[in-house]
């Protein structure tokens, strides 16, 4: 009987032991099974975020290749370039109409040759490099009342101002090109000056530098009522012209 009843207990406690064991075998696969998933889930994070850096360098890559900026720099520079031309062609328009309906008119009044003259120096500019130092002033008083009567001859300027840019030194680096409009107790002056760039030459040309015409012009319509200087100071030519308008129209309606 003793010997049964220690067969029962030494039975009960090995399965005791047993389910102990079992418990311990499942907890532990458990653990190692829940560790196994959390890193595949960690791996897979890993992955999806280094697939989104990889697609964020291929998107700056096709950026860069494609860059909006660039485009819009050329865009820019192409309107630059067609706004020069429109200016250009503008100006251009403006002389011609001066040209072939105000010159044909015995005079035109010195704003009507100031304008022009001006559309004529940024025709002129289109010749010379961006960097080429051009000055161009206007002193006038446009309340005398002179300023806006025909009294002026036509284009009376143009022979200054394209003697200065064909004669002018453009390569030197203190080369530069001077045009001064005054208008001021009934005068109008214009003032030309620039650097030379051949003194031998134009000083041999100085007698006849594109005052030809101009001068004969001016001794046949205003007579002792104009003066013409040109003179050269250190490499720099020079031509001053003043035309007394007021004295002018004074002969005139004393002459009938």
């Amino acid at each position: 009987m003793n010997s049964l009843i220690e067969v029962q207990s030494a039975t009960y406690y090995f399965g005791m032991v047993l389910i102990v064991v079992l418990f311990l075998v499942i907890a532990f696969l458990g653990y190692k099974l829940n560790n196994a998933v959390q890193l595949q889930k960690s791996i897979q994070e890993s992955y999806h975020s280094l697939e989104l850096k990889v697609n964020g360098l291929k998107l700056e890559t096709l950026e860069s290749k494609l860059n909006p900026h660039l485009f819009k720099n050329i865009l820019n520079s192409i309107q630059s370039h067609a706004y020069q031309t429109y200016f250009a062609l503008d100006k251009l328009a403006n002389v011609l109409d001066y040209i072939l309906y105000e010159s044909q008119k015995k005079f035109v009044s010195p704003k009507e040759e100031i304008e022009f003259a001006l559309n004529l120096i940024e025709i002129n500019k289109i010749k010379v490099s961006p960097l080429f130092e051009m000055k161009v002033k206007t002193k006038i008083r446009e309340e005398e009342p002179l300023y806006e009567q025909q009294i002026l001859a036509p284009m009376i300027s143009i022979d200054l101002i394209e003697n200065a840019f064909k004669h002018a030194d453009l390569k030197s680096p203190d080369a530069f090109i001077s045009v001064v409009f005054e208008f001021s107790e009934s005068c109008f002056y214009l003032t030309v000056s620039n650097k030379i760039s051949d003194h031998k030459a134009l000083k041999k040309d100085h007698s006849g530098l594109g005052s030809g015409t101009l001068e004969q012009r001016l001794n046949i319509i205003y007579k002792d009522n104009y003066k013409l200087d040109k003179f050269i100071e250190d490499d720099v030519y020079i031509a001053h012209l003043k035309i007394n308008l007021l004295e002018y129209k004074a002969q005139m309606l004393t002459a009938g």
